[in-house]
């Protein structure tokens, strides 16, 4: 692992130059909307340089790296200050999922575009019916000839506006309920009966969306896993959605905390003996939350626990770092200039709502961990 992790730290020192460099630290959660074309093209220069897709097989354009190479990769970058990526849904979700239940025609036509930076993706889950409770789906699709027509709304989408494709849990067996009749669909964005509206957030940004599909077509291959088992497959991108990434996630953290702590004793918070207190156990957090993910690595049911912790350290993270700024991190300029810890504590909001929320993880740590019976 040294030797991978120096040559990931080489390049990223070599190719984070010239305008690229002025991107640092641009992007991720409540910032998404910064150069997202200066992003978008060092997305796909890390994909001509191999530096997409790591954990996949060689045959699907990864380079099948151990989950240490990956854990190297993942904090490096984030060390680095690396523009946020604006393709990990693609990489992170809808790969790992074709990978496990594509066909081969799936495979070979969606995965080489997502490891290069050309096609983006974005996650058509929720509704408004339908948030945590997912199989409380509504959207439908019906088979007209050789074409899926999907007819729905989806909410919550993150980067629905940027993305070229939407994997769609919709329903496909008329009469269905719950978790049977419904089926994943792989559906092209850039049609005119797909109309995406922006959510405006506290934050100020808009990387939620509002998507709805008025008679969309796909073609009738693109259903990943059968139609009928879009439960099955949907759970499985879920499980996709919380690996390797939360250990570069918490470099983030670390580099918040970082912050936070310094200006601490800039302006003698540190010196209120709750604040230290609160300001030490975040510290505490962090290592734990560091230890548990890379326990989890290892295997087991553990995604749940992992979204639970990560989640509420981080929501409490952004009420320390306005109780260290005090009175002034009460106030914002004319034009909603938010700061460092304002967004940090506006966005920090949902992170114990969005890709489950506190409830619903707490409830599937009861009934598939702990063996409790359903309510």
């Amino acid at each position: 692992m040294p030797g991978f992790r120096a040559d990931v730290r080489r390049w990223l020192e070599a190719n984070l130059t010239g305008e690229l460099a002025d991107a640092r630290g641009l992007g991720g959660p409540g910032r998404e909307h910064e150069s997202f074309d200066v992003r978008l093209r060092w997305e796909r220069r890390l994909g001509e340089a191999g530096w997409t897709c790591l954990g996949w097989p060689v045959e699907y354009g990864g380079r099948g790296a151990s989950i240490a190479d990956q854990v190297a990769f993942h904090e490096e970058y984030v060390r680095a200050d690396a523009p946020v990526r604006v393709g990990h849904i693609g990489e992170g979700l809808l790969g790992p999922t074709l990978i496990a239940h594509g066909t081969a025609a799936q495979r070979a036509r969606f995965l080489p575009p997502i490891a290069r930076g050309e096609e983006l993706w974005c996650q058509g889950y929720s509704e408004p019916d339908a948030g945590s409770d997912l199989a409380n789906v509504a959207t439908r699709a019906t088979l007209d000839g050789d074409e899926w027509v999907v007819t729905g709304q989806k909410v919550w989408t993150s980067l629905a506006h940027i993305a070229d494709w939407c994997f769609v849990l919709a329903r496909t067996e008329p009469g269905s309920t719950r978790h049977r009749g419904l089926s994943y669909l792989l559906v092209p964005m850039r049609q005119p009966a797909v109309q995406v509206r922006p959510i405006r957030q506290l934050t100020g940004g808009s990387e939620f969306n509002e998507v709805f599909f008025d008679g969309a077509r796909t073609p009738a291959s693109n259903v990943v896993g059968g139609a009928g088992n879009g439960w099955r497959v949907a759970m499985a991108t879920l499980a996709a959605e919380r690996g390797v990434a939360t250990l570069g996630q918490q470099v983030g953290f670390r580099r918040e905390l970082a912050r936070i702590i310094a200006a601490a004793r800039a302006n003698g918070a540190a010196r209120d003996p709750l604040l230290r207190d609160r300001l030490t156990r975040a510290w505490m957090g962090l290592e734990l939350l560091r230890l548990n993910a890379l326990r989890a690595l290892g295997g087991g049911d553990t995604a749940s626990l992992i979204k639970l912790s990560w989640s509420h350290w981080h929501r409490d993270l952004g009420e320390l770092a306005m109780d260290v700024e005090g009175a002034a991190a009460l106030l914002t300029g004319a034009k909603y200039d938010l700061g460092d810890a304002q967004r940090l504590y506006l966005f920090s909001r949902a992170d114990t709502i969005y890709a489950g929320s506190s409830e619903i993880q707490r409830t599937i740590i009861a009934q598939r961990t702990l063996g409790l019976p359903r309510a």
